[in-house]
């Protein structure tokens, strides 16, 4: 089986951002900004705000009306359950925690729901890593990117 990051990071269109703030000091607020960048529809989850990078936010994950590839966690240690619940309703394909946040009981329940999980690491630095080993010399010496994300 292929590594579940680059699994998520090449087959991923649509992430649902948990915790997703409008403060772009935020890392949260990073993270999405370089993922739209990079071809990845980032949908805001965060009933305190209505819109976050001109996307629309919603209270939950239920209350997406679309599918969700990928459902990243941007909260306190305690939701982490609720918000894998929630992913698992919704048909996620994956779940992506980032660093500092593990949860190994909730992880282990998304598995069994046949989830891709990823934990403790952090999606913009992972798809920079990726973009990294993807360049690749040419004849003349110089490096050309192939992209990664697949349309």
């Amino acid at each position: 089986m292929r590594d579940p990051v680059e699994e998520i990071l090449t087959t991923a269109r649509t992430v649902a951002m948990v915790g997703l703030s409008p403060d772009p000091q935020r890392w949260s607020y990073r993270v999405a900004e370089y993922l739209r960048r990079h071809g990845y529809r980032v949908i805001p989850v965060n009933p305190t705000v209505a819109c976050v990078l001109g996307e629309r936010a919603y209270p939950t994950l239920r209350a997406i009306p679309q599918p969700v590839d990928v459902v990243t966690i941007f909260r306190s240690l305690e939701h982490v359950p609720g918000v894998v619940d929630a992913a698992v309703a919704i048909g996620a394909r994956a779940i992506w925690m980032p660093e500092g946040v593990r949860h190994e009981r909730a992880a282990a329940r998304a598995e069994a729901a046949g989830i891709l999980v990823v934990m403790d690491r952090c999606m913009k630095q992972e798809h920079e890593r990726l973009l990294r080993a993807d360049l690749v010399p040419e004849e003349d010496g110089a490096r050309v990117h192939r992209p990664q994300v697949r349309p």
